[in-house]
């Protein structure tokens, strides 16, 4: 069912095509902000002074914490940000 979801965001990415915004729908724009969301969540993650509960054992890998976790998940989500930059920088030059 996710892979369903997924999709269905990818291809919400067609009104990207034109490069206007203003054809976005309320999909489009959930599509949109998850990169940023993900991204601001890594910086708050890693600007914690507490301990990481999802490390507990000292001297585990750092790529085991959030902050990894959140920047892994912002870069899977930035298709739609690419796609309009693409679409943008398309229609501009062309």
């Amino acid at each position: 069912m996710s892979e369903v979801r997924t999709e269905e965001c990818i291809h919400a990415a067609s009104p990207f095509e034109n490069g206007n915004s203003s054809d976005l729908g309320p999909a489009d724009w959930l599509c949109l902000a998850a990169a940023p969301s993900f991204a601001i969540m890594a910086m708050i993650a890693g600007a914690g002074d507490g301990p990481d509960m999802c490390s507990a054992m000292h001297g585990a890998s750092p790529l085991s914490g959030m902050v990894p976790m959140y920047v892994l998940m912002s870069a899977f989500h930035s298709t739609p940000w690419l796609t309009l930059i693409a679409k943008r920088r398309g229609a501009r030059h062309g």
